[in-house]
């Protein structure tokens, strides 16, 4: 990645010269009303360049943090939460939450008495905060790879919610994996994935999740879930539409809704 443009207007603060210094020079024969003319158009013309070409200081630092990988749809999950208790209502009484780092989800979960939370931790904990090794020995988060089928009975939570976690499977596992997410949910699926081209995992973690992630399209998704009888929950859609909009909420991962198996 390129080095971020110095700001020309601080350059020229620091240094105690500015643009066009050499026309306000005591032997000039312009007059000082067309210098200081000058020296405040090339102030704004490169004020407005700064801004045009980075879109803005705010956009350009939540660019270079896509860039950098630093997006994580299971943050995104907690930021969601709201947006997820306006569209499921009570199904959130009784969560389960799948994906790497779930014991934050399942503390912001916890935090609601009217919520019970649980949580899959596809991964190694190694290096887990106590509070993450305490919902582990409580039986709350349990390590589990999920190739293989979960330890829960059919539908023993109302709504199961994952996250950075299918980017990182093979079709070959996606099949046995998803149709068993939904088996031991009641009231939906919902899925937060990756865009494509948005997000990498960064070198550090290949150790941890074995494999590069695939961030796969929405149509591709879209195809996946019709070709395994996985149905859209598209009254869940409007409502988490709805109460995104109100929220002025736009995830930074893409979010599927599907019905629980029948």
């Amino acid at each position: 990645m390129s080095r971020r443009q110095v700001n020309p207007t601080r350059r020229f603060a620091d240094s105690g010269s500015f643009p066009f210094a050499g026309s306000l020079h005591p032997k000039s024969r312009s007059s000082p009303l067309l210098s200081i003319g000058l020296v405040l158009v090339g102030a704004f013309l490169l004020i407005g360049y700064s801004y045009s070409g980075s879109g803005g200081f705010g956009r350009d630092k939540e660019a270079v943090s896509k860039v950098e990988g630093d997006l994580s749809c299971t943050l995104e999950v907690q930021r969601a939460i709201p947006i997820l208790k306006k569209a499921y209502g009570d199904s959130m009484h009784k969560v389960l939450h799948v994906g790497p780092d779930t014991c934050s989800v399942v503390s912001t979960l916890l935090k609601d008495e009217d919520t019970e939370a649980w949580g899959v931790e596809p991964y190694d904990i190694e290096d887990a905060n106590g509070n993450c090794k305490s919902l582990v020995c409580k039986g709350i988060v349990r390590v589990a790879d999920i190739k293989f089928p979960l330890p829960y009975k059919a539908k023993s939570f109302s709504l199961v919610i994952v996250s950075d976690a299918l980017d990182y499977l093979s079709p070959k596992y996606l099949n046995k994996t998803l149709p068993d997410l939904a088996r031991v949910s009641s009231d939906g699926l919902v899925i937060f994935a990756g865009y494509p081209g948005r997000q990498r995992v960064k070198v550090a973690e290949l150790a941890k999740f074995g494999r590069p992630a695939k961030f796969r399209s929405s149509s591709w998704w879209i195809r996946y879930f019709v070709q395994t009888s996985l149905e859209g929950n598209e009254a869940a859609v409007k409502k988490f539409e709805q109460a995104a909009t109100k929220k002025l909420y736009k995830p930074s991962c893409q979010v599927f809704h599907l019905h629980s198996s029948h």
